[in-house]
């Protein structure tokens, strides 16, 4: 089990930009860095325009994994020069890590940072307004590559080339395990269990889980 990567890119925008017709605001743009303070925020300067879905303390950081762009590239091979690092307005990438790699809850270290996964991120429509692609946020929740979000325990100075050091595994819920599952149409009870006693995960998503979870109970599924 790889438990040691590097930063290969830190990202934050600058200043929200326009997108779509309805010309909404967005902080999906960002800006290449070399270094970074962390706050419990995340990166200092970085902007999120829509606080209802993006930011927080479980929001902090955004990392989305460097390979899912090249799957993306096969299934979207016309926008094959778009789909960068970065372009997902992701605050940080590592070559290794993945959704097969990572588990839900989480903890690194990263250069003088301490971080723990706290949630995954639900594409939403401006991915597909970004790219003017009306097939990609669908595509990256069908295969289960949509990235991850950090919540801060220490905050400190985060640079390119620092090593990423898996400090603590509290649970054995990959993170495509738990999106195949909460994604799956009628999950096992046992399945959704595992995701409902995760550690670590944001208060939002216990909530989610746990309303899932109810409905399925009430559906007398397969244990």
């Amino acid at each position: 089990m790889q438990t040691r990567w590097t930063v290969e890119h830190l990202f934050a925008a600058k200043q929200a930009q326009i997108i779509g017709e309805q010309r909404e605001a967005t902080g999906i743009w960002k800006t290449p860095l070399v270094q970074a303070e962390v706050t419990s925020l995340g990166i200092e300067g970085d902007i999120q325009v829509d606080k209802r879905f993006h930011g927080g303390v479980n929001k902090a950081l955004h990392q989305y994994a460097l390979n899912s762009y090249a799957l993306l590239q096969q299934a979207f091979p016309h926008l094959s020069a778009q789909l960068i690092a970065g372009s997902m307005g992701e605050n940080l990438s590592a070559a290794g890590m993945s959704e097969d790699t990572v588990h839900m809850g989480d903890i690194f270290r990263m250069g003088g940072v301490l971080v723990q996964i706290a949630e995954p991120r639900s594409p939403c429509w401006k991915i597909n307004s970004k790219f003017g692609e009306p097939r990609l946020a669908k595509a990256m929740a069908e295969q289960a590559i949509s990235g991850w979000y950090y919540r801060v325990l220490e905050t400190g100075t985060l640079k390119i080339g620092d090593p990423i050091q898996l400090v603590e595994r509290p649970n054995a819920v990959s993170m495509s395990e738990f999106l195949r599952t909460y994604a799956e149409h009628r999950p096992s009870l046992n399945a959704m269990q595992r995701l409902a006693q995760c550690q670590g995960l944001s208060p939002l998503w216990q909530n989610k889980v746990q309303q899932r979870l109810q409905f399925l109970s009430q559906l007398n599924l397969p244990i």
